[in-house]
């Protein structure tokens, strides 16, 4: 399948910004699966200074801003060849050990309720093991496309028992970590069914399978990835793979604005 993305952030600040820096992940990684055609990223209000590949594989693009500037805008747009695999990513690649991945984080510190959880899951294999940790994540926390918070830990999803994709891929990395295996945050594009444009990129979670190698669970869709998702980043948790991040100087209370747009050629 080939799919044509379109991914714009707007930021606009009430002052002007004396100075700031952004890290851009928003370019697919090239893999097995997919293949990458005429990716760019358009800058106003800034300029690409650098770019470089992190630790996790990343591409990431490092952005300044003008002097003064009111309006940041960053739009990535490509197309890219997907090849449909199950869900199987395979053979580990990039700079990190496969051994860091079953660090926790803050935002998935493995605690007594993760730990209970985890217990629950049984399956002959550690396919199988997974496939059934995804079913029991989603049971035990609903999907709500009201919750905004981006910043509770594993501990606190749980006792909400609600969420959206980000809290379902936390929660299903820290239990596969405390079954002991290596589990990773990716973040991404997915076609949809029923709209074309989207307000945020959606996230899911591997994990490290013997014999397989990474194999993608999305907890949310209660699927693993096929032809209709495309991988961009990867790290231990949401803020290593998300989006844009940085810091800067003035321009504080921003507004935000994204558009996603995800078609089939």
């Amino acid at each position: 399948m080939r799919l044509k993305v379109s991914h714009t952030t707007r930021y606009i600040f009430p002052s002007e910004v004396n100075f700031g820096l952004q890290q851009v992940r928003k370019t697919p990684k090239e893999t097995d699966q997919q293949t990458i055609h005429g990716w760019t990223t358009t800058i106003q209000g800034g300029q690409s200074q650098l770019s470089f590949t992190d630790y996790h594989n990343n591409h990431v693009e490092l952005v300044s801003f003008e002097k003064g500037t009111t309006e940041l805008v960053l739009t990535s747009a490509g197309e890219v060849q997907i090849a449909d695999s199950y869900g199987v990513v395979g053979r580990h690649r990039g700079p990190a050990p496969l051994w860091l991945y079953r660090q926790s984080t803050d935002l998935t510190k493995i605690g007594q309720g993760v730990k209970a959880l985890a217990r629950q899951v049984e399956g002959a294999t550690e396919l199988e093991r997974m496939h059934n940790l995804s079913a029991l994540v989603l049971q035990a926390v609903g999907y709500d496309k009201s919750v905004k918070a981006v910043d509770r830990n594993v501990e606190q999803i749980l006792e909400d028992g609600n969420g959206v994709c980000q809290d379902h891929t936390h929660l299903f990395l820290a239990c596969a970590r405390d079954m002991g295996l290596p589990a990773r945050y990716v973040s991404g594009y997915l076609m949809l069914d029923t709209q074309t444009t989207q307000e945020a990129m959606h996230a899911w979670a591997e994990a490290y399978v013997d014999g397989l190698g990474w194999v993608g669970f999305d907890v949310s869709n209660a699927i693993s990835p096929d032809a209709r998702y495309v991988r961009v980043a990867t790290g231990l948790d949401y803020s290593q793979a998300a989006p844009v991040t940085g810091m800067r100087i003035g321009g504080e209370g921003e507004a935000l604005a994204v558009e996603i747009e995800v078609v089939q050629q």
